[in-house]
């Protein structure tokens, strides 16, 4: 099916999508205000995770339901769908080998949906900060270097 509007005009569209979503802003904020130290996509971390603490070894994914594919509430485009059918799946395979990733090297690992986000903000942001308490203590305690898995 052709596009309905132009080239031009598609990657105007396009290049206005941010890498930092308003949700994610919104849910690092709270966070921050729970004080919680972090940084935010720390592109020497492999997969650049949304949030992540180094000294406790987390890492925080808040994954949007368009780009990872939310079983829940992604729509294929109409439109292009041989590139978008590509795109989605190479992010899908990629999710998986940066959790792989994490768990293998005994991070502590937790990922989001951006639709459990929206849904219950209070409650999400509550896990999340449970979650890395609980990091904060298996890491201080020591011999306990073991990967904690949560979505």
């Amino acid at each position: 099916m052709p596009d309905k509007i132009t080239k031009e005009q598609r990657s105007k569209n396009m290049s206005a999508i941010r890498s930092v979503s308003k949700i994610e802003s919104e849910f690092s904020r709270a966070l921050w205000n729970k004080g919680v130290r972090f940084r935010r996509n720390v592109r020497k971390l492999f997969g650049n995770p949304d949030i992540s603490i180094q000294k406790y070894k987390v890492v925080i994914f808040i994954d949007s339901c368009f780009w990872h594919k939310c079983p829940i509430h992604f729509t294929r485009p109409k439109s292009n769908q041989e590139f978008w059918d590509a795109k989605i799946t190479r992010n899908v395979k990629r999710d998986h080998e940066v959790t792989t990733f994490y768990k293998n090297n005994g991070w502590h690992i937790k990922r989001i949906w951006e639709h459990e986000v929206r849904k219950n903000f209070d409650n999400s942001v509550e896990e999340t900060f449970k979650f890395i308490q609980h990091a904060k203590d298996a890491e201080k305690r020591p011999g306990s270097r073991t990967a904690a898995q949560s979505e």
